[in-house]
């Protein structure tokens, strides 16, 4: 599995000291370890594109390489080839796994025409090399396959709803599984009433939509009233300067009219 550490033996219980020994992964030609004990030469390398930096441990009296925190692209043949007073050579076939993720159980909605019969997903979202199945009991009942990297896989499952039967959701691939145990009463709701939760659900959206719009229209109206009323005191308040100013006019004029002897 992806994080694990793996070891590959070369079934030496020591290195001679004239043997040259080599590591290489898939097609590269260089070297990922070397023990040449003539040489003083004990090394490892990163690999071509820095895969395996940091996580290569070469045993230096048997040769024994270890690969730790193992990735999906360690995956590939592994080539021993070991050289001196006898030649030898070894390939490991190595696939690493991911992790494999808990299956998910949902209800397929727009199946919901039958008043007896209720239609189930099992799905899974970025896996490779997988199977995914339905169980009936300890029986296999349906499954499908993907190799793809990265793949996402659904399965359907047509059950009643007072079936006593029990049914499993399986997702493995060869060294592990994940397993998803239905619960039809809880997953499966008759049609009226999903119905009814969608009908409930729309009428609470719409009314609070109604909630909104009417807010709204308070505020608009709110802001419309005081600015009326704003205007209205700015007109007042004009109004009684213009009538003081005409008053303080009507009493120069009046000063400046001669008096009559």
């Amino acid at each position: 599995m992806e994080g694990d550490s793996v070891t590959l033996y070369t079934n030496v219980t020591e290195t001679r000291q004239d043997d040259d020994l080599m590591w290489n992964f898939g097609t590269e030609k260089r070297h990922i370890t070397r023990i040449n004990k003539e040489a003083g030469i004990f090394s490892t390398s990163d690999g071509v594109d820095g895969r395996f930096r940091g996580r290569l441990l070469l045993n230096n009296k048997t040769g024994d390489l270890t690969i730790t925190n193992t990735r999906i692209t360690d995956t590939g043949l592994y080539k021993l080839q070991i050289s001196g007073a006898k030649m030898s050579s070894k390939t490991f076939s190595v696939t690493v796994y991911a992790h494999l993720p808990v299956p998910v159980i949902i209800r397929d909605s727009s199946q919901c025409s039958s008043s007896s019969k209720c239609v189930l997903v099992c799905s899974v979202v970025n896996v490779t090399q997988v199977t995914l199945s339905w169980y009936k009991g300890n029986s296999l009942f349906s499954s499908i396959s993907v190799s793809d990297l990265n793949s996402s896989l659904s399965l359907p499952l047509e059950v009643e709803y007072q079936e006593n039967n029990i049914y499993s959701c399986v997702i493995n691939n060869p060294i592990r599984n994940q397993t998803k145990h239905l619960n039809i009463t809880e997953v499966c709701q008759p049609c009226s009433d999903l119905d009814s939760s969608l009908v409930y659900i729309e009428l609470i959206s719409a009314a609070a939509g109604s909630l909104l719009i009417v807010a709204a229209v308070v505020i608009l109206c709110s802001y419309r009233k005081c600015k009326k009323t704003a205007q209205t005191r700015e007109e007042s308040f004009s109004k009684q300067k213009i009538h003081k100013a005409k008053s303080k006019h009507a009493e120069m004029v009046y000063e400046n009219v001669p008096k009559k002897r």
